[in-house]
């Protein structure tokens, strides 16, 4: 029995003799079917493949992510806090070498994801460091490995500790979750969001997508409620899901002005 891997989004599976059918995950009209068809690997094989970087990005904040790139491409964040560190969404590949390097920033106490894209192999990261998975109920049915491990919380927010806020976004998935983190940026805020909110190329801007690689947009009401959702929040800096999507300071305030043009430009096309 093998927990395969789907090598277009790097979600991990339940053990099964042979590869499934098909990745619901990619099926889903907010992601694809590489253009090869449907394809699986395994952890063996991307650890001997492939293996992580791990790169300060700021004080008590480290990004870990795969090199040659798999799947997605995301990286990986860890905030490390006196209540325990925090691994802010996942990714597919874990092996001895990241456990020791992540040991010696002091470990994985919890674990918590942005949305389905980004769970990877969340439940081996779990079991590396004997740590929680908190992922929103709202999108319960896109996890496709269930384990213990596993606590999928409800409500608008969750406290993980006096200085980590899970906050329920919505918007790219029901589920969909940023993380603040008080005394990041120098105690000016940090805000850490996947793509939920995503860092666009002209980096003082963010943006926000129904599907990015189908361009499908969402609903002046569905950016309304994300930004609601963040606004009584401090924030100076926004970490997307990638080494360089970064809103390096005044992020509350890109955040808003984003929100307003993206909406002003789908409601002019709807008048």
């Amino acid at each position: 029995m093998t927990h395969y891997i789907c090598i277009t989004c790097g979600m991990q599976f339940a053990d099964t003799e042979k590869p499934p059918e098909q990745c619901p995950i990619c099926t889903d009209e907010r992601q694809y079917v590489g253009h090869e068809g449907q394809q699986w690997t395994t952890l063996s094989d991307l650890q001997a493949e492939h293996h992580n970087r791990i790169e300060q990005q700021e004080t008590h904040l480290y990004g870990i992510g795969t090199d040659p790139k798999f799947a997605i491409g995301q990286r990986a964040l860890l905030i490390q806090s006196a209540s325990g560190n925090v691994l802010w969404d996942c990714i597919s590949l874990v092996d001895k070498e990241t456990v020791r390097k992540v040991n010696e920033l002091g470990g994985v106490s919890a674990l918590a994801i942005s949305h389905p894209h980004y769970y990877g192999s969340a439940i081996e990261w779990a079991k590396a460091f004997n740590a929680k998975v908190y992922l929103h109920a709202a999108d319960r049915m896109w996890m496709m490995r269930p384990d213990a491990s596993i606590e999928f919380w409800q409500g608008e927010t969750l406290q993980l500790n006096s200085d980590i806020t899970l906050i329920k976004a919505g918007g790219h998935f029901d589920g969909g979750t940023v993380c603040h983190w008080a005394s990041g940026s120098d105690r000016a805020g940090t805000l850490l969001t996947g793509d939920v909110i995503q860092v666009v190329a002209d980096r003082r801007w963010v943006s926000f997508m129904y599907s990015y690689p189908n361009y499908i947009p969402l609903s002046p009401n569905k950016v309304r409620s994300i930004t609601a959702a963040v606004e009584p929040y401090h924030f100076d800096r926004l970490y997307g899901a990638w080494w360089t999507a970064i809103v390096s300071s005044s992020a509350k305030t890109s955040v808003r002005r984003s929100s307003e043009r993206y909406i002003k430009a789908i409601e002019d096309k709807l008048s």
